[in-house]
């Protein structure tokens, strides 16, 4: 087996925490688990940010109902692709430094979104953006899992939970506000230009407080499996995301046909790799390692309710119940504030009921899609805060009960060499089903209010959203009783 070791290719900087050669790696410390998560809050906090700004962007830039998609599946779809690979590269040539290159590569690419002239030229800085995403965040939980052990990795890993889920309706609250205050006369443009400063300052905060860690032996680029991974994304996500915009040309539904060959393909190279001793891109013996195995499913569909349910209330704030973006983003706060207050209580849960907390956690937001329909029913289309406050606040408690334990057993057997490509995967698997989420139930309730009335359509689409939290909740069921 091999061990993660500080890396031996390039000395860090002599403020950073460092180790000796076939040593452990330096704790991380406070100030450098702080660091981390800001890093891992970034990207997901920029896949969410452009929801409520769309309408603005789109009259600024009058960029279209097809190039808004891009806009969003562009950073997703690059985030997702190239996620395992950055993790690879992590275990490869130091988490650290991938972590930095990530972060400086995210402050640019991000400057470049802020000032595009134009719509295309926008979509090429936020497939540029995901890019520089997916080079940083598989290290977050990388260097997490080599720098730190026992009880203060379990913390560790909650908070990362926490911060993930927060970031995700933090995204749109941030948004809104931002586009509101017309910072400077920057417009829809402040929600990209703020990660700027963030970055500049994470990068400050990452030399000096994270520690370097690497795999001693690494394995090299597994150059057809991240083809082949690359076109899976792509044949599925592409066309779902861009299909109902541009009208379902031939284009979409070859792909869609030609996604599970392509799949299929990935899986027999990656099978033929690992039983061959080599290290493929993702190792189906990873999947032998029960946390992976029984943690795993139950993220897709979480992650696909998340990102679809997010996706839909920014519609329906602003177009269905005609908010502005600030009313929008504010009247999320209250599931946000659920949703920490469960990520803080659970690490005692998990410690007393281990996987049982994650089921506990889908009835709890499947209740929270009931009120929210119940509501929508009796009171459509005048809805004010107030009225949706219960609904928020179910939903909020209830994913936070969810994905921080979900998180944390999946990641709970990978071994120290192999947390590179385990948290690639695990994230990976995120936010592929994150985008799929937006491409499906997004989609369903973007058809259903363009040939209907937006209420009936909210009430289709909520109910499916149950559908999906019944089958998180099944799935969870499979999660161990005792988390360690």
């Amino acid at each position: 087996m091999t061990t993660t070791t500080a890396s031996a290719t390039a000395p860090p900087s002599p403020a950073a925490p460092s180790s000796p050669p076939g040593a452990a790696p330096a704790a991380l410390g406070a100030l450098g688990l702080f660091t981390v998560l800001l890093g891992a809050a970034l990207p997901l906090i920029d896949f969410f940010i452009v929801n409520v700004a769309l309408p603005t962007i789109d009259r600024e830039l009058a960029a279209g109902p097809a190039l808004l998609e891009l806009v969003v599946a562009g950073y997703g779809l690059a985030y997702a692709v190239l996620l395992v690979l950055g993790g690879r590269l992590g275990d490869m040539f130091g988490r650290r430094r991938l972590f930095l290159y990530g972060m400086a590569a995210f402050g640019l690419t991000s400057l470049a979104c802020g000032l595009a002239p134009d719509a295309w030229t926008l979509v090429g800085a936020r497939v540029a953006q995901g890019a520089a995403s997916a080079l940083m965040l598989p290290q977050v939980l990388a260097t997490i899992q080599s720098a730190t052990a026992g009880a203060r990795r379990a913390k560790a890993m909650s908070l990362y939970g926490a911060t993930a889920g927060l970031s995700m309706v933090a995204g749109q609250i941030l948004g809104g506000l931002l586009v509101a205050a017309d910072v400077a006369g920057t417009g829809w443009r402040s929600i990209f230009l703020v990660n700027v400063p963030v970055a500049v300052a994470g990068l400050l905060l990452a030399v000096r407080s994270v520690p370097e860690s690497r795999s001693e032996r690494p394995a090299p680029v597994d150059v057809p499996g991240t083809l082949l991974l690359a076109l899976s994304l792509l044949t599925l996500l592409a066309p779902l995301t861009e299909g109902r915009a541009a009208g379902w040309p031939l284009w979409t539904w070859l792909s869609l046909g030609a996604f599970p060959f392509v799949a299929l393909g990935f899986f027999l190279v990656e099978r033929r790799a690992d039983r061959a001793g080599r290290t493929p891109l993702v190792p189906p013996s990873l999947f032998a390692i029960p946390s992976m195995r029984r943690g795993l499913p139950g993220i897709v569909p979480f992650s696909v309710n998340f990102g679809g349910y997010m996706f839909v209330l920014a519609v329906v704030m602003q177009q269905g119940l005609g908010k502005g973006a600030v009313v929008a983003g504010l009247t999320l706060v209250p599931m946000a504030l659920a949703y920490f207050a469960a990520s803080l209580a659970g690490p005692r849960l998990i410690g007393r009921y281990g996987g049982r907390v994650a089921v506990a956690g889908s009835v709890i937001q499947g209740a929270g899609f009931a009120v929210l329909l119940v509501t929508v029913r009796e009171g459509w289309p005048d809805l004010g805060a107030a009225a949706l406050l219960p609904a928020m606040l179910l939903t909020g408690l209830g994913q936070g009960l969810q994905l921080p334990v979900l998180m944390r057993i999946v990641l709970s057997e990978v071994p120290a060499d192999r947390a590179g490509v385990g948290s690639g995967v695990m994230v990976t698997a995120q936010q592929a089903a994150l985008a799929l989420g937006v491409a499906t139930l997004g989609t369903l309730f973007v058809t259903l209010s363009s040939t209907g009335d937006m209420g009936d359509a909210l009430t289709v689409t909520l109910l499916v959203h149950l559908g999906v939290a019944a089958l998180t909740g099944l799935l969870n069921l499979r999660l161990p009783r005792t988390v360690g």
